[in-house]
């Protein structure tokens, strides 16, 4: 991605987390990414083409970095502990893109349908995961789809913890303190 293409998304993807995706403007991006609405309009065809290329980066970041560390792992439960390591470092440290896909899985709009297909999508890993320890013994068996979910919602839950503390969080604090509630929950 060239220099102009990154700060128009750049821009957009902070502009949409603090405005929400309908209530910012073509005019609003280029005026705050300073460029015209011709080199917009030359690297994405519409408005809704950023946040496509948003959801797409967004989430290639995720999985990219969970197949990576992932791949070394022995166990279900080590790979599910760096499932949730990572998942709170992309929470914290995009924050703005978190922001825009939390705020976009409700409602039955395109981008939203969207939405919702990457997020359940990467909740499935987490499912697969999760009935891999069950089949091993090492997780207790029981409703895979809503333990793989709540794993998501607490570590997104650390979204919520940054914004009560109004500071930068302590990932390893953040991941200690998950880590031992979700483990304690699920292992046999």
């Amino acid at each position: 991605m060239n220099r102009t293409k990154r700060r128009i998304f750049n821009t957009a993807v902070k502009l949409f987390s603090e405005k929400g995706y309908d209530n910012t403007s073509v005019e609003e991006i280029t005026a705050f990414a300073g460029v015209a609405k011709g080199s917009l309009y030359y690297h994405f065809a519409k408005k809704e083409d950023i946040f496509d290329l948003l959801l797409e980066e967004g989430l290639k970041l995720l999985n990219n970095n969970i197949e990576i560390k992932t791949r070394k792992c022995k166990t279900a439960e080590e790979k599910l502990r760096a499932i949730i390591l990572i998942q709170i470092k992309v929470t914290v440290k995009y924050e703005d893109f978190l922001n825009v896909i939390l705020s976009q899985i409700w409602g039955n709009e395109p981008k939203n349908q969207k939405c919702k297909k990457a997020v359940l999508k990467y909740v499935t890993q987490i499912e697969k995961i999760i009935k891999e320890g069950i089949d091993a013994g090492e997780f207790y068996d029981g409703d895979v789809e809503a333990m793989a979910s709540g794993i998501f919602g607490v570590t997104c839950s650390s979204l919520i913890y940054r914004i009560r503390m109004n500071r930068e969080v302590d990932v390893q604090k953040v991941y200690s303190g998950f880590i031992n509630t979700v483990i304690r929950a699920i292992k046999k």
